[in-house]
C-alpha cells in the first residue's frame, strides 16, 4: 500500500512540471529512436548483402587463375592463362558431391542487332551456368551440350539487353552479332538486378564456352570454372578435393590458381555489414547515454528545489527508503515512457528511410526489447544517485531550506 501510495506521488511529482518532464524525455527518445533506426538499417543492409551474395548461385565455389611474372613485372590476379576445359571437365569426373561445372570465359564486346548496337558482358558458359547460378528464363530455352561440343552460334541474353535492343519486341528467334559473327537468340534471362560489386547482372550476353573460344575469342583458356556443391557442409571439402585434383594435372608445381568459396564471399559482406551496424548503433548508444545524464541532472535539480516537501514528509512519517522509491520511480517512469515513444520513433523512422530512400530496413524484436530494457536501465542507473541523496536529507536540515 506504502508503495503504490509513493508511487503516485511521483506521478503527481512529474505532472507538476510538464514541459519539465517532456525535455528530459527528449534525450532517451532521441536516443532509442537513434538506436532502433540504426540496428533497422544495420539488419537490412545485411539481409540484402546475403540476398544478393545468394543471387550469385547456391553453394557455388570459383576458381581463378593466378598472377603471371616476367622480367620482375607482375600482372594482376587472374592475368594467368593456365586454366583450361579439360581442368574442368577433371574437377566433375574426380571431385565428389560436386553436382555441376562451367568453365567461363568472360569478355567485353561490342553487339549489333535490329540496327541498334550496345557495349556488354559476353560470358561463355556450359548449360549448367544457370543451374549454377539459379538463374530462370523468362521466355526461350537455353543451349544445351550438343551446342557446346558443335561450338553453336547460338546465345540468351539479360534483360537489359533485351530492353537496349529490342525494345517491346520478343527477342527469341532473333539474330544479333557479336564481332560480326551472327548468333541466335535462344531465351532471355529472368531479372536479376545489380550485384552488390554495384554490376548489371541483367546486362550479359551468354553463349557456348566453346563457341566463345573458338569463334570470338580465339582463346584456349578459361577465364574461371564455377562449381556447384550438393551441400552447403561439403564446400570446405569440395575447395580442398579441387586444390589437390588441380595441383596434381600440374605435376606438383606451385599453384598458379585461387580456390574461392561463396561461403567466404558471403562471410565477408555481412561482416562488414555487422562492423557497420555495430558503428552506428555505438553512436546512438552514446546518444541514449547522454539522455541519461540529462534525467540524472534534471532530478539533481528536483531533489535541491523539493527539499522542503522531502522534510515535510519525513517529518509525518515517510522514511528515508520511501523518498529514495519516490524519487527512483520518477527517474525510471521518465526514461520508460521516453523508450516507449523512442521505440515508436524509431520504428517510423525506418519506415520512412525505406519508403523515401529506397533504402532496405528490418526493426527486429530482440532490438525492440533491449532498447526498451537499456532504456529502463538508464532510467535506474542515473536516477539512483538523486534519489539516495534525497532520502538522506537530514529533515530538520530539509524543513529549514528556503
Amino acid at each position: 500500500m506504502r508503495v503504490f501510495a509513493t508511487f503516485r506521488i511521483a506521478l503527481r511529482a512529474l505532472r507538476r512540471n510538464k514541459m519539465r518532464t517532456l525535455l528530459t524525455m527528449l534525450g532517451i527518445i532521441i536516443g532509442v529512436t537513434a538506436v532502433i533506426s540504426a540496428i533497422s538499417i544495420g539488419n537490412g543492409a545485411k539481409t540484402q548483402v546475403e540476398a544478393q551474395v545468394a543471387s550469385l548461385g547456391q553453394n557455388v565455389l570459383s576458381v581463378f587463375p593466378g598472377s603471371f611474372s616476367t622480367g620482375g613485372a607482375r600482372g594482376g590476379w587472374g592475368s594467368r592463362s593456365t586454366l583450361t576445359p579439360e581442368d574442368a571437365q577433371a574437377i566433375m569426373r574426380e571431385v565428389e558431391n560436386v553436382v555441376a561445372v562451367s568453365g567461363e570465359v568472360r569478355d567485353r564486346n561490342q553487339i549489333l542487332a535490329n540496327g541498334r548496337n550496345w557495349n556488354t558482358q559476353m560470358m561463355g558458359e556450359s548449360p549448367d551456368y544457370l543451374s549454377i547460378r539459379a538463374w530462370g528464363l523468362s521466355s526461350g530455352a537455353m543451349f544445351t551440350e550438343s551446342d557446346v561440343r558443335s561450338a553453336s552460334k547460338v546465345c540468351i541474353i539479360g534483360k537489359t539487353v533485351a530492353d537496349e535492343l529490342f525494345s517491346g519486341q520478343d527477342p527469341v528467334g532473333q539474330t544479333l552479332r557479336i564481332r560480326d559473327i551472327p548468333f541466335k537468340i535462344l531465351g532471355v534471362l529472368q531479372s536479376k538486378g545489380v550485384n552488390f560489386f554495384g554490376q548489371d547482372q541483367d546486362d550479359t550476353v551468354v553463349i557456348p564456352y566453346t563457341s566463345a573460344m573458338r569463334r570470338v575469342s580465339g582463346r584456349d583458356f578459361l577465364s574461371a570454372i564455377l562449381i556447384q556443391a550438393d551441400k552447403a557442409e561439403n564446400m570446405e571439402r569440395i575447395q580442398r578435393d579441387t586444390t589437390a585434383v588441380l595441383q596434381q594435372r600440374r605435376g606438383g608445381r606451385e599453384p598458379d590458381f585461387t580456390v574461392r568459396s561463396q561461403l567466404e564471399l558471403a562471410e565477408a559482406a555481412t561482416a562488414t555489414a555487422k562492423t557497420m551496424t555495430a558503428l552506428i548503433g555505438s553512436v546512438a548508444a552514446i546518444s541514449l547515454l547522454v539522455g541519461g545524464i540529462g534525467i540524472m541532472n534534471i532530478m539533481l535539480v528536483s531533489v535541491t528545489e523539493r527539499t522542503r516537501e522531502i522534510g515535510i514528509r519525513m517529518a509525518i512519517g515517510a522514511r528515508g527508503r520511501d523518498i529514495l522509491l519516490q524519487f527512483l520511480i520518477e527517474a525510471v517512469t521518465l526514461s520508460v515512457i521516453g523508450g516507449a515513444l523512442g521505440i515508436c520513433g524509431g520504428i517510423g523512422v525506418s519506415k520512412i528511410i525505406a519508403a523515401k530512400m529506397d533504402w532496405p530496413t528490418m526493426t527486429s524484436t530482440t532490438s525492440i526489447v533491449v532498447a526498451f530494457l537499456f532504456s529502463a536501465g538508464v532510467g535506474i542507473f542515473f536516477g539512483f544517485y538523486p534519489a539516495r541523496k534525497a532520502s538522506k536529507l537530514d529533515p530538520i536540515d530539509a524543513l529549514r531550506y528556503e
